[in-house]
């Protein structure tokens, strides 16, 4: 596996670090919305690579080696040897229709030589852990699946996914890896502390959590704020729930809020939280936030293959809540991941509306959010 690292700005177009000669598999991209807008953006890399598949989504910063960028984008050229891949991609219109469309781009990537799926989904309109159950139905548990969900900062208003076209709203993308030369590692971890007594969900409908200990969920969260209830939901992107799970010893599942309802005083958030849940808020600091970067890069390595042959690309998707608690110093868990990888592991990811990877507790792959979520990617050639 060969990688080629891209970057683009205005009005300069495409400047890259080494040529793999146009003769690239595969090709990911992440960068600002208005950046992706511009279809010479997209234009140019299927010029480039005429023969790859060109994957990525919109997102309010992204990552690329140490830096975090706010505009332009950012790309991964990589040449894999002995490794085949292949595209799905489903319209999604609204979150109830989650399932049925990870059902259908299952449907499209399976066969028995699968490894492992990437996705990219829009960042909005879907409901991430029904999206990640209907993949499971049609895959079943032992194809991994990593990614994350399209993000516009703490804007939440539209998240572009491309799929060898045009980035687009209301749009997922899928890439299978095939074959038994392609090799991953997965890492999760998040760094939030529990506050505040916990709360049983006493009304929930999949992902809209109306009540909590009998009382509407969004006045609760308004008590919590104070001052910072006016500018919900977005502050309460450093305020997430966590699903106190009694049988794990581990990391609790965490949910991000994507917007709230007035009228019934209820709150929507990236996946489902169970009926009758125990759950608490939560709050990051900047040392346990970055600290926990350090911790995913590590879990990553854990069982990654010793074979490999070329480069090896680390995948990092962070949530947009992590980006607005450290601010100015977001860069420290980006240092942190760098840290605990490998010297020649190149670096790309976005912070997103949600991560998907497997999750320690129970191995299952599921919707994560206020994490740094780590999928390493490389090639040992047979």
């Amino acid at each position: 596996m060969r990688i080629e690292q891209l970057t683009w700005n205005d009005p300069g177009g495409w400047v890259s670090d080494r040529m793999l000669q146009g003769n690239a598999n595969l090709v990911l991209y992440f960068g600002a919305n208005e950046a992706l807008r511009q279809a010479a953006v997209w234009q140019d890399l299927a010029r480039q690579f005429p023969t790859a598949l060109i994957v990525g989504c919109g997102t309010g910063s992204h990552i690329q080696g140490g830096e975090i960028r706010d505009g332009g984008v950012a790309a991964v050229a990589i040449r894999y040897a002995a490794t085949s891949l292949k595209l799905a991609r489903a319209a999604i219109e609204a979150a109830g229709a989650s399932f049925a469309c990870g059902a259908n781009l299952a449907a499209q990537l399976l066969q028995a030589d699968l490894a492992g799926v990437l996705v990219l989904s829009d960042g909005v309109a879907v409901n991430g852990s029904r999206l990640i159950a209907g993949m499971a139905s049609v895959l079943g548990s032992k194809v991994p699946l990593s990614g994350g969900l399209a993000g516009d900062g703490a804007a939440f208003r539209e998240t572009l996914v491309g799929g060898n076209d045009q980035p687009r709203p209301q749009r997922v993308a899928a890439v299978g890896f095939y074959g038994t030369a392609v090799r991953f590692g997965y890492g999760s971890a998040g760094g939030w502390d529990a506050f505040g007594p916990p709360r049983q969900v006493t009304r929930v409908r999949d992902n809209v959590l109306y009540e909590l200990d009998g009382k509407p969920a969004l006045d609760l969260y308004a008590h919590y704020l104070g001052d910072e209830a006016a500018g919900l939901p977005a502050t309460a992107l450093v305020y997430p729930l966590t699903i106190v799970d009694p049988s794990c010893t581990g990391d609790g599942l965490v949910r991000t809020v994507l917007g709230v309802d007035q009228q019934s005083r209820s709150m929507i958030f990236a996946a489902d939280i169970p009926a009758h849940a125990t759950v608490q808020l939560m709050r990051g600091t900047l040392q346990r936030v970055t600290d926990g970067a350090g911790e995913a890069a590590r879990r990553a390595q854990i069982g990654f293959a010793s074979d490999i042959a070329g480069d090896t690309l680390a995948l990092l998707i962070s949530c947009v809540g992590r980006r607005l608690l450290l601010g100015q110093r977001t860069e420290e868990e980006i240092d942190a991941v760098g840290e605990a990888l490998p010297v020649r592991c190149a670096r790309l990811g976005f912070y997103s509306h949600g991560e998907i990877a497997p999750y320690a507790a129970t191995g299952g792959c599921v919707l994560h959010n206020q994490t740094m979520s780590i999928t390493l990617m490389a090639e040992a050639v047979e």
